[in-house]
C-alpha cells in the first residue's frame, strides 16, 4: 500500500472520517497473545499500529508536563530532576506527553524524608474514560522512623479492588531507588529496584479482564490523603514539617510502545525475546516470592472479611 486516506492528517487537518477512528481504536488482545516460542514475529504482522518503539528521551522537559501545583512542581538540573512539593495549600503533579500500549517503565523515585504521615505519592500508568484501565504504585507515607507502605492496583474497565500491599527492605527517603511497571500482553509486572514484588497474568481465558487495548499515560502527584493513607487515617499530616517534597530521576521507555498523536501509524518490535513476552523466569519468582513472605502486608486475594461472597476470579488460577 502506497496511500491510505486514514493516515492523511495533512489533508485532514481536523481529523481523520469517523469510520478511521474506529479502526485505529481496535487493538485485539487476543492476537497479541499468541505464545512467543512458536511465532517469533514482529507486531506489525499483527497490525499493531499506532504505537512506536520508543526511545527514552533523556530529560523530563522532552517526556513530560506539569499539570498542576501552582509552581509547586519543577525542573532542574538541566532536565535530569523533577521535583513535587506539597504544602497546606497544595500539592502537586504531572504527567506523560506520551501515551503506552506496553512497555517496561522505570522511574527512580525518592520519598518524602521524615515525617510524611498523611502524604501519598502516587506513580501510576492510567487510561482516560468510565471504563479506563489504570496500573498503580502508590507510596504511603508514614511517622518518623516507621515504614512506607507501597500500594499496588491493577483497574480494567473501570474496575479496580486488586489491592496488593508491601512494606520495603530499605529506607525509601535516603536515596533514589527504581520502581518499574513491566506491562506486556502476557503480565503486568511491579518491581522494585528489579525485584519482582508483583505479578498480574493475562487471564482473559478464564475469563479475567486485562489492560489490552487502551493506550495510557504516565502520572505522578504528590498529595494530602490523611484520612487514610497512615494508619488508616489515625495518624493525621504535621503540617509543621512542610513543605514535603518527593524527587524524580532517570526515567527510561526505552523498551515500550508510545505514540504522541493518535493521528501516528507506526508498529511496534514483539520479538520472543524482547521485553513483550517477558515473564518471571525461576531466579524472579524465587525473589517475589521472599518479598511476598517477609514484606506483604494485604492482599486482596486473602481478604475474605472485605469479599464474603467470594474472591476475585483469578485469586483462584
Amino acid at each position: 500500500m502506497i496511500y491510505n486516506y486514514c493516515t492523511d492528517a495533512k489533508r485532514f487537518p481536523q481529523g481523520l472520517p469517523r469510520e478511521c477512528l474506529a479502526a485505529n481504536n481496535r487493538v485485539t488482545g487476543q492476537k497479541m497473545a499468541v505464545p512467543a516460542s512458536k511465532k517469533p514475529l514482529l507486531l506489525s504482522f499483527l497490525w499493531f499500529g499506532l504505537f512506536v518503539a520508543a526511545a527514552s528521551a533523556g530529560s523530563f522537559y522532552e517526556s513530560f508536563d506539569i499539570t498542576w501545583g501552582d509552581g509547586r512542581a519543577d525542573i532542574y538540573e538541566t532536565g535530569q530532576l523533577l521535583t513535587c512539593t506539597l504544602d497546606k495549600v497544595s500539592g502537586s503533579g504531572f504527567q506523560s506527553k506520551k501515551e503506552y500500549l506496553y512497555g517496561k517503565i522505570d522511574m527512580k523515585l525518592k520519598l518524602v524524608a521524615g515525617n510524611s504521615a498523611g502524604t501519598v505519592t502516587a506513580y501510576y500508568l492510567s487510561s482516560k474514560g468510565a471504563t479506563w484501565d489504570e496500573i498503580d504504585f502508590e507510596f504511603l507515607g508514614n511517622v518518623t522512623g516507621q515504614p512506607y507502605t507501597i500500594h499496588t492496583n491493577v483497574f480494567t474497565g473501570g474496575k479496580g479492588d486488586r489491592e496488593m500491599q508491601f512494606r520495603l527492605w530499605f529506607d525509601p527517603t535516603a536515596d533514589f531507588h527504581t520502581y518499574t511497571v513491566h506491562w506486556n500482553p502476557l503480565n503486568i509486572i511491579f518491581l522494585v529496584d528489579g525485584i519482582p514484588i508483583r505479578v498480574f497474568k493475562n487471564n482473559e481465558k478464564n475469563g479475567v479482564a486485562y489492560p489490552t487495548s487502551q493506550p495510557m499515560k504516565i502520572y505522578s502527584s504528590l498529595w494530602e490523603a490523611d484520612d487514610w493513607a497512615t494508619q488508616g487515617g489515625r495518624v493525621k499530616t504535621d503540617w509543621s514539617n512542610a513543605p514535603f517534597r518527593a524527587h524524580y530521576r532517570n526515567f527510561d521507555d526505552k523498551n515500550s510502545c508510545s505514540r504522541t498523536s493518535n493521528l501516528t501509524w507506526v508498529t511496534c518490535d514483539g520479538n520472543k525475546n524482547s521485553w513483550m513476552w517477558t515473564t518471571l523466569n525461576n531466579h524472579q519468582i524465587g525473589q517475589m516470592n521472599w518479598v511476598q513472605k517477609e514484606f506483604l502486608i494485604y492482599n486482596y486475594c486473602t481478604d475474605y472479611k472485605r469479599f464474603p461472597q467470594g474472591f476475585a476470579k483469578e485469586c483462584y488460577l
